[in-house]
């Protein structure tokens, strides 16, 4: 009998624990500041969780948009037409986010694309802009998130959704004219209310999760790639299960490989934005960038722990960039926000694998690239990458 009665306190008492996991809402998981990474990879693997649980990450922001599909995009089905989402690939999703789970990693779900707005690099380089012009495309998108939260709510991995990385509806002014902008301004105001509008979408996209899945956070963008400008038109969303995000990769004339070329180095004097003009970037210039963020925290009364730097980062083989990433990672932690670097061992691309140093990979690796290899990559720890590996310790 005594046996009998340990068993039914022990039934009991698991019987309990379970019960309060599965009652704790999942944005208890933010309520204390949280580091992360991005996993944009081609081929997602164990491995890579395995040596992110490791590193000591705390949360991945997982996009599959890379993944390969029976279909032309993953999840999708096909952007130019959205109709249910691909089971197969569903399968496979769950089976990564299940690896997740496994080791201990919490994920916020990512689409780098939507319907009617296919991910640049799924289309031939080419920005799809239909999401923002075409009431159409932005139902679809709407519906292809409602079914998906459905199917995920109840996966412990996913701890938020992250509808669209970087909405740029107003792609074509950003060629021309800065966020801060008078035209940005003019523009933003014309675009109220039609379905260019972000906060519109915004609003519409929360309210067709929620009808489905009550709980799970949202992690909303902002304009114009994400940027802190950005909130300059950010308008909040009512719930108290929603986040608010940004990426910082300023000054991009420094941190894009492409377009310092060598001419920069931090800290040191550099262009600011289109305006050309000439500004010296140190570490009491580079808050002044996050002003926005920081007026529109403290005019919406929003805690610190509700705003995420989702991506930042900069080419590894920038002259200061060990310093730049300390910089941004102090500012970050000051104001408690959580945050997520670009990027932890990318698969096709070595640009800011911080574990490969700040050396060039050679001459022999591209040979090896060029010829449809995967050659394997020298990572180790180094002063760059010790900027972020001792966040995690």
């Amino acid at each position: 009998m005594r046996i009998l009665s340990a068993w039914l306190v022990f039934y009991i008492i698991v019987f309990y624990c379970v019960l309060k996991v599965e009652a704790t809402p999942k944005i208890e998981f933010w309520n204390q500041r949280r580091k992360g990474a991005n996993y944009f990879n081609q081929l997602p693997t164990r491995e890579w969780f395995e040596a992110g649980r490791e590193l000591g990450l705390q949360f991945v922001r997982l996009a599959p948009d890379k993944w390969e599909s029976a279909d032309r995009d993953f999840l999708i089905g096909n952007a130019d037409k959205y109709e249910a989402i691909n089971e197969k690939d569903l399968n496979r999703l769950k089976k990564v986010l299940d690896d997740a789970d496994q080791l201990g990693l919490k994920v916020v779900m990512t689409m780098l694309g939507l319907p009617g707005a296919r991910w640049k690099q799924n289309n031939n380089g080419k920005d799809d802009l239909r999401l923002w012009s075409n009431e159409r495309y932005q139902r679809q998108a709407i519906r292809f998130w409602q079914d998906l939260a459905k199917r995920l709510k109840a996966h412990p991995a996913v701890v938020a959704y992250d509808p669209l990385n970087e909405p740029h509806p107003a792609r074509a002014l950003l060629d021309i004219a800065e966020v801060k902008s008078v035209v940005f301004s003019d523009w933003f105001t014309a675009s109220k209310g039609t379905v260019a509008d972000l906060n519109r979408f915004n609003r519409r996209i929360v309210a067709s999760i929620r009808e489905v899945d009550t709980t799970t956070p949202i992690v909303l963008e902002t304009y114009a790639y994400s940027s802190a400008d950005g909130f300059r038109f950010l308008e909040p969303v009512t719930g108290d299960a929603i986040l608010y995000s940004f990426h910082f990769y300023e000054p991009w004339s420094y941190t894009t490989k492409r377009v310092n070329n060598g001419r920069f180095a931090y800290p040191n004097r550099m262009p600011v934005g289109w305006s050309g003009n000439v500004e010296r970037w140190t570490r009491t210039r580079l808050p002044q960038m996050m002003q926005p963020v920081v007026a529109w925290i403290d005019l919406h009364n929003v805690p610190a722990n509700r705003i995420m730097v989702g991506e930042f980062g900069c080419n590894r083989e920038m002259v200061g960039a060990r310093q730049y990433l300390a910089d941004l990672i102090q500012i970050f932690n000051g104001q408690k926000w959580h945050w997520a670097f670009y990027a932890y061992r990318e698969d096709t691309w070595t640009g800011m694998d911080y574990e490969l140093g700040t050396g060039k990979l050679g001459w022999k690796y591209w040979q090896a690239v060029e010829g449809g290899k995967q050659p394997e990559k020298l990572r180790g720890d180094n002063p760059l990458f010790d900027v972020l590996k001792r966040e995690f310790r």
